[in-house]
């Protein structure tokens, strides 16, 4: 069973100076969180982006104090402020690509990608809906890693990166797009970083890539990767099938949004129950749990890389705050859901109420999730809840956080408002068996 990772995304641009992120440590704490995870806090070039990083080494002046302040002892500070709270703080690692005006692009021109010209290349992304649009990035030069040019010179950059991290007081990194760099060089790097610090965790941020390419690197040392259940449906067979196939590499974080989605209040025209029903879900799914900052508060816009600033913080339309710790406890209390164990659709596709059953590797435990992912009132009816939970009937719970629970029996009916989710839990039910695919 892996250690909790709650993780709150304290998007830096939204916050501004370094001390006032402090501000939001209690608050923080105060819903359950385990982790804070900090964006780029480095350099940027000249987009700005914090994505588009010019020196690993120098902080981004949004970021800094006041003047004649020193902004890395700042840095320190909060680290130990959200210590104290019992908050590990895990940065974004960004080395698949640079800023195009970074110094390296001068001092080591070798360590790039070139194009046909033999020009630096700037990194791009196909739409996956439509293969005939690219993005490029002119922001970005994308560095050569299949096969890198020189592994020990880039090994030995990037393990001084980590030093001077790890130094200061970061216990976790979260690597941007760890799937575009070969797993044996993640694999010195991880543990080069843990000779210096034994209990730093590496979460590789691998939305959308393939099988073979989540393989390579999770067998790295990755303790975490991130999946894609955010976009589930509640009908498809992709997400369940993504789930099979990738659990036994790594655990995995799921999020309701990320700094890169559209905001989920947005979307749902502002329902608190839609942002109830998928914070709950994603704490069920999956081993790790993230949020970005203003999901508690349903904020409408967009978290952007370039241009987000204070100004940006929005007034509340709602506020999650005490659902939120709620959902962290019931999740930290129950050992199926710390875990990356089997699980299965329990009805069939097409339904209006999903079934979703889980239970743990091999030892007790099982929790079966009713999901009811329509905006209209769903009639539930259970006829064999002693065979999706397993016995003892009196080991049955209700664990649906700020709700009255239900008096569970083996035959079940009950109305699931809209866009609601329970979950009821035997802490004894014995292992579930997956449907292995035919072929």
């Amino acid at each position: 069973m892996s250690e909790p990772a709650l993780i709150y995304n304290l998007f830096p641009p939204l916050v501004g100076p370094i001390p006032k992120w402090e501000q939001h440590l209690d608050r923080i704490a105060r819903m359950g969180f385990t982790w804070i995870f900090l964006n780029p806090i480095h350099t940027p070039g000249l987009s700005g982006s914090l994505y588009a990083v010019k020196d690993y080494f120098g902080l981004n002046p949004l970021f800094y104090p006041q003047p004649g302040k020193d902004p890395e002892a700042a840095l320190v500070h909060f680290l130990r402020e959200a210590a104290l709270r019992n908050l590990k703080v895990m940065m974004d690692l960004v080395i698949n690509h640079t800023a195009i005006d970074s110094p390296l692009v001068v001092e080591h021109p070798e360590w790039y990608a070139k194009d046909e010209q033999g020009s630096i290349k700037h990194p791009g992304a196909i739409d996956p809906a439509d293969a005939t649009r690219v993005t490029v990035w002119g922001d970005l030069a994308e560095l050569e890693y299949w096969p890198p040019p020189d592994p020990e010179g880039l090994l030995r950059y990037w393990g001084a990166v980590l030093s001077k991290y790890l130094e200061l007081g970061f216990l976790g990194f979260r690597a941007d797009a760890a799937y575009k760099i070969p797993g044996d060089l993640w694999n010195r790097l991880i543990k080069e970083a843990r000779t210096h610090s034994p209990g730093v965790q590496f979460f590789a941020e691998t939305l959308g890539c393939r099988l073979d390419e989540c393989s390579q690197i999770a067998s790295s040392g990755f303790d975490f990767l991130y999946n894609s259940s955010k976009w589930w449906d509640f009908q498809a067979d992709w997400c369940l099938e993504q789930y099979h196939l990738f659990r036994r590499l790594a655990p995995s974080v799921s999020f309701p949004e990320s700094h890169d989605t559209e905001r989920l209040a947005a979307e749902s025209g502002g329902s608190p129950e839609v942002a109830r029903q998928r914070y709950l879900f994603a704490a069920i799914f999956s081993t790790g749990l993230m949020m970005p900052m203003g999901y508690e508060y349903g904020f409408k816009k967009g978290l952007n890389v370039v241009n987000t600033r204070p100004a940006d913080w929005e007034a509340k339309t709602y506020d999650l705050s005490s659902y939120i710790a709620g959902v962290n406890r019931m999740k930290q209390g129950c050992p199926v859901l710390l875990e990356e164990g089997p699980m299965v659709r329990a009805n069939p596709k097409g339904e209006a109420v999903t079934l979703l059953l889980k239970s743990r590797e091999r030892q007790p435990g099982r929790v079966l999730a009713v999901i009811n992912p329509t905006l209209e009132d769903q009639p539930v009816q259970l006829t064999n809840l002693k065979d999706l939970l397993g016995k003892p009937m009196r080991a049955w719970q209700d664990l649906t956080p700020d709700t009255i629970p239900l008096k569970l029996k083996p035959e079940l009916e009950f109305t699931l408002a809209p866009a609601r989710l329970r979950i009821f839990y035997n802490p004894k039910g014995a292992p579930i068996q997956e449907e292995k695919k035919k072929g």
